[in-house]
């Protein structure tokens, strides 16, 4: 199983619409991927803070996809990626970062 998250930098002053985000980007986003072979479903996390009280968080908000494997990742994201990537001014100002990861349960 991947992981694959995008994850939007906190900036003093950047631009996130959470509402529109929450209402409108995450629903496309799940329409369009989950009907493709090996989605597994997402999750949203809203940076609260960083480590130290009352810091700010690193991200503002990491969004994640659950895939079977890569392949099925990148052939859903070829078929249907760039309307996401088209909205994203909607929403935020932030350059948002990409991670792949390989999910390794242990507990």
């Amino acid at each position: 199983m991947v992981k694959i998250s995008i994850l939007y930098p906190h900036r003093k002053g950047g631009r996130f619409d959470m509402d529109y985000y929450m209402q409108r980007h995450v629903p496309r986003a799940v329409a369009l991927f989950g009907p493709h072979p090996g989605y597994h479903g997402v999750s949203v996390e809203r940076g609260l803070s960083g480590g130290a009280p009352g810091s700010d968080p690193a991200f503002t908000v990491v969004f994640s996809f659950l895939f079977e494997s890569l392949p099925a990742f990148v052939a859903a994201s070829k078929a249907v990626g760039n309307e996401l990537q088209l909205d994203m001014p909607n929403y935020t100002d932030a350059v948002p970062v990409m991670q792949i990861s390989e999910v390794v349960n242990i507990g």
